[in-house]
């Protein structure tokens, strides 16, 4: 069971309901013959250097200065350059069920995360986080 404060100072048990989440980063998705080419021109866009990510070596962030939003370039095995948006959460079942009462549905499990289709028919992921992550200045707390 996780602890989740009240605004009272008061704290309840919960199992899975309240959790947080956050739109955290915008991924431009492209091809590996164009993933350089958009690497490079992403980061003398935004005038910042970009950083492979440890975990997964396809995906490279550049960071934003004082933006609540980071740039993602991910580098696709195959498919069509696109853009799409990824949710952080620190509950990802609460989250992804949430999405789907919204009217989003689950596509598939890569990793640790889920991409979905929204309402409309375009992408996203649900990524989870650790939960010292998420505070209420930084993401919305679902009940």
């Amino acid at each position: 069971m996780r602890s989740v404060p009240l605004q009272t100072g008061s704290v309840r048990y919960v199992r899975g309901v309240v959790h947080y989440s956050r739109l955290s980063d915008v991924v431009v998705d492209v091809p590996a013959g164009d993933h350089d080419g958009e690497m490079a021109f992403w980061s003398a866009a935004t005038g910042q250097t970009r950083a492979r990510l440890g975990r997964h070596p396809e995906y490279h962030r550049i960071k934003l200065p004082g933006q609540d939003v980071g740039l993602l370039i991910q580098q696709l095995g195959d498919g069509l350059s696109r853009v799409h948006l990824d949710i952080h959460t620190d509950d990802l079942d609460a989250e992804v069920s949430r999405l789907e009462r919204l009217g989003a549905e689950r596509i598939k499990k890569v990793h640790d995360w889920w991409i979905m289709r929204d309402p409309a028919g375009l992408l996203f992921c649900v990524v989870p986080r650790p939960p010292e992550s998420f505070n209420d200045t930084n993401a919305h707390q679902w009940e």
